[in-house]
């Protein structure tokens, strides 16, 4: 015979003013009340910037100059912006009388869809690369024993305080020495990032949480390495290999300096997007601050995509405990 709602509710609260939980008083709900309203504010003012590019993403060159920096009105020039940034005539580039004067159709010099191309590619290769080398360097460090194991891995640890700008310059006259700038700029923008001391180190610290028992029950079993590596260790760790392929993919698509240094012109066929969206800063002899916003928003994009998709796994990836 079921029970009445209201006797199943006293003998919850009943059961838990036994175990001895503590009730919200009218103090603690008003500290909550509290917290909750200075975390919406706090979010307000973080997302400020945010607020102020998606209003300037629908303002012309002439609106973005004489309308004040505030969140409203919106305008017009959303989609005229972006479809600008793929490849049509940019209306704000007005035809003049002198000998310096552009037209509109001229000034159709962006390609977003082609520099994100190139950058997917970029950062898919560089995210498959990295991780994998990453998983093999942290399962030798944690499964096999070599000689001047924990120096060549302190090392490692070491490269993580060296600043990327010490070593841009001589990898500048290595990627130039060996030519692939000019013949081979895929080579030149993917290989110099595909050793990883961080990504070392996490997979070192997530194979070490696991029970060693695991790999001597696999050793009676008679799986070899490689098997055990594959059939065991990976299956275990997509949430770690997921939170490093999206760090990986993120500062890869965030590349600005390095494509500069390969590349000495702007609009290379082989250019990235975050240097598309510098140059969508210039209209003309002006600076367009809703192109330019436009420009950051779309690149801004897939890598928001991926972690909305993946923020579990990549939330997870990081709580690396021994009950995992």
């Amino acid at each position: 015979m079921n029970e009445p709602k209201s006797d199943i509710r006293s003998t919850m609260t009943s059961t838990l003013t036994m175990v001895g939980l503590p009730k919200d008083t009218p103090s603690k709900q008003k500290t909550r009340w509290m917290t909750h309203i200075l975390l919406i504010i706090s979010c307000f003012f973080v997302s400020i910037p945010a607020l102020l590019a998606i209003r300037l993403s629908t303002l012309n060159l002439q609106e973005s100059f004489e309308l004040a920096p505030i969140f409203f009105p919106f305008g017009d020039d959303l989609l005229t912006n972006v479809r600008v940034l793929f490849g049509a005539p940019d209306p704000d580039l007005q035809i003049g009388n002198g000998a310096g004067s552009v037209s509109a159709e001229q000034g159709s010099s962006h390609d977003f869809a082609r520099l994100i191309g190139n950058t997917v590619v970029v950062a898919l290769v560089v995210v498959i690369g990295k991780t994998g080398l990453s998983l093999f360097a942290g399962f030798a460090f944690v499964y096999f024993r070599f000689p001047g194991k924990n120096i060549v891995f302190f090392f490692i640890l070491l490269t993580l305080l060296m600043p990327t700008e010490i070593i841009l310059t001589p990898l500048r006259t290595l990627m130039a020495d060996l030519n692939w700038s000019g013949e081979y700029p895929k080579l030149a923008l993917t290989m110099p990032f595909l050793a990883s001391a961080f990504g070392t180190f996490l997979f070192r610290q997530h194979f070490s949480n696991i029970p060693r028992e695991m790999a001597e029950a696999a050793q009676i079993d008679g799986a070899s390495p490689i098997r055990f590596f594959v059939s065991i260790l990976i299956p275990m760790s997509w949430n770690v290999i997921v939170a490093m392929a999206m760090i990986q993919f993120i500062y890869m698509w965030n590349q600005y300096v390095w494509p500069q240094v390969i590349f000495q012109n702007v609009n290379s066929p082989e250019q990235l997007i975050q240097v598309g969206v510098r140059r969508a800063a210039l209209s003309g002899q002006n600076s367009d601050f809703g192109l330019l916003m436009t420009a950051g928003i779309i690149a801004s994009l897939p890598p928001l995509f991926l972690f909305v998709v993946l923020q579990k796994q990549f939330m997870s990836g990081f709580a690396v405990t021994r009950d995992k």
